[in-house]
């Protein structure tokens, strides 16, 4: 009678020690659920570089890729993109200083249509020097030498 009660037979699951409690995280587990995320930030993150479509001058330089830092990008009909966020010039004009203030860039690189007018890239220029940014990068397409 007592074992059908419980009471002494060693029949229950955590009663005298037949299955101890693992309390241990299954690490297994944890490490594929890392490489999953891993392998999707590792596709994603290119793709999410895209920027906004210009046609970029070519020149005789060595080509920058805007990896790190701000990403400035005035297109043909002269809307300023502060990385993905179109503006008007006088709303850049306006906000940019105090974006640098909070982000504090490291680097920006203006990227400028090559159809644009000049007067518009110094425009820019001028802003972005004006918050005090010393490292700017021209960004522009590898010239290509024909046969």
């Amino acid at each position: 009678m007592a074992g059908l009660l419980g009471g002494g037979g060693g029949g229950g699951l955590r009663g005298h020690g037949e299955l101890p409690l693992n309390a241990d995280i299954n690490v297994t587990s944890l490490v594929d659920v890392a490489f999953v995320l891993l392998i999707i930030f590792m596709i994603t993150a290119p793709i999410m570089q895209g920027g906004v479509d210009v046609r970029l001058p070519r020149a005789q330089a060595r080509p920058l890729d805007p990896k790190e830092g701000l990403v400035v990008t005035l297109d043909r009909e002269g809307r300023v993109y502060l990385d993905q966020a179109a503006l008007s010039y006088e709303d850049f004009r306006a906000t940019f200083p105090a974006f640098v203030r909070t982000k504090r860039p490291s680097g920006v690189y203006l990227r400028a249509d090559g159809r644009v007018a000049y007067a518009s890239v110094v425009q820019v220029l001028a802003v972005i020097r004006a918050a005090g940014i010393q490292d700017v990068g021209l960004v522009a397409e590898p010239e290509t030498v024909g046969p």
